[in-house]
């Protein structure tokens, strides 16, 4: 059996090990090593899914990348058409990195009831919407029917059917200003109104959405602005899994008509993805300093075993063992301490990201942070580099006070009481 590794066994399976000087700071250490890693683990998983779940939502609501035409520049309502031919459809699904995309139209209006009115954005969706990215937001009835003849049915957000008292089949008047019907400089936009019907209640927890949007089939829009059937105001276009977004953005651009803009959802919602990228920042900064509070603690427990053990480093300089053999005996008994420590630490890190997962008992604002209860996600590889980068970088730094040993001197070692 290897020397040094019998030895640590023998020293760490004493009784009087355990009942010595240095038990209480092992003990220390190990709860800061759980506790580091319990905060490196959670700040990891929260960051990581918060950005997650926020870039799906905007995803979900607006496509990873937008083309629109240039005069709809950040306005809400889509005035302009552009014409989406079958051609232009085949030539952009064959871009790379296209998933799938699908004509939208976006038309303010007016919600007016018995007792309330409320402004709202319709949008407008066809036969190629693709419901699923939005299946987890749903919370009562169903999605419209875009498919067969044209209907009154709407889908609203939980906000709007809380303000204005709409539930399922509840119908109201929606009135739109149309400013098509001005002809002339003396002619005056004309209000025009149309009747729907509720047949689903959506919750993203995206107060900007919820508090707006209103999904409606895209003819009534296309109806309401005389529009031609293969007129739209933009096409929402997602992105596969691992695309680059700015050059997918920047290759439909190219292949789009003249008049169109390729806009990323980067671009869109910048103030949005700004905020989120300072989450970076915070989690290396609570892993550096997670990282530096356990290598402090763990230094001093190496320098206590050392010094607690200055008899038996004497013992054993006399029996002719190297300074390095004697140095690994200690590194040995401190990667244990690590390896102890990032157990509990990943045990209970774990553990409760699972809870979080499970029950969602930590909720947020959703005013404040897009969501309503604190999402959580941690990646294998992010996992395993923590608990790697954390064992290393502590033995590393150990190897400092190890060295410690060499400055023993046997003779004095052999006289010393401690």
């Amino acid at each position: 059996m290897n020397f040094e590794w019998f030895t640590v066994r023998r020293i760490l399976s004493s009784q009087k090990h355990k009942g010595s000087v240095s038990a209480p700071i092992i003990k220390i250490a190990i709860a800061a090593i759980a506790a580091g890693m319990t905060l490196m683990i959670l700040s990891v998983a929260t960051g990581v899914g918060l950005q997650q779940k926020i870039r799906q939502k905007v995803e979900s609501f607006n496509g990873s990348v937008t083309l629109i035409n240039l005069e709809n520049q950040g306005q809400i309502e889509d005035l302009v058409p552009w014409q989406y031919t079958p051609e232009i459809r085949e030539q952009l699904s064959q871009v790379s990195g296209v998933d799938y995309m699908q004509a939208t139209a976006h038309k303010p209006a007016l919600i007016l009831t018995e007792n309330d009115f409320e402004g709202i954005v319709l949008k407008g969706v066809g036969a190629d919407y693709n419901w699923e990215g939005l299946s987890e937001f749903l919370i009562q009835g169903r999605w419209i029917d875009t498919e067969s003849s044209l209907n009154n049915e709407v889908v609203v957000s939980k906000t709007i059917a809380q303000r204005l008292g709409l539930s399922l089949e509840h119908q109201f008047n929606t009135y739109f200003l149309n400013q098509n019907d001005a002809s002339s400089e003396t002619m005056s936009p004309k209000t025009r109104a149309r009747g729907f019907k509720v047949v689903g209640i959506y919750d993203s927890g995206f107060d900007d959405f919820d508090r707006q949007i209103v999904f409606v089939d895209i003819r009534h829009i296309q109806s309401l602005n005389r529009w031609s059937t293969d007129e739209i105001g933009r096409l929402e276009v997602f992105g596969q899994a691992g695309a680059d977004l700015d050059v997918l953005t920047r290759t439909l651009y190219d292949l789009a008509p003249v008049t169109v803009d390729a806009v990323s959802m980067y671009t869109s919602f910048f103030n949005i993805f700004e905020w989120l990228s300072l989450f970076d920042f915070n989690i290396y900064l609570i892993i550096i300093i997670m990282i530096v509070v356990s290598t402090i603690n763990m230094v001093t427990a190496l320098i206590v075993l050392i010094l607690e053990r200055t008899r038996m480093i004497g013992i054993f300089q006399s029996m002719g063992a190297g300074n390095w053999r004697i140095q690994k005996m200690f590194l040995l008994q401190a990667a244990y301490i690590v390896l102890l420590g990032l157990f509990w630490g990943n045990l209970l890190g774990l553990g409760m990201v699972w809870a979080q997962d499970s029950w969602q008992l930590i909720q947020l604002d959703p005013q404040t942070y897009y969501v309503r209860s604190a999402p959580v996600h941690l990646p294998f590889i992010s996992w395993v580099l923590l608990n790697l980068g954390t064992f290393v970088i502590c033995l590393l730094f150990l190897l400092i006070p190890s060295y410690l040993v060499a400055k023993i001197s046997p003779v004095r070692a052999l006289r010393f009481d401690g």
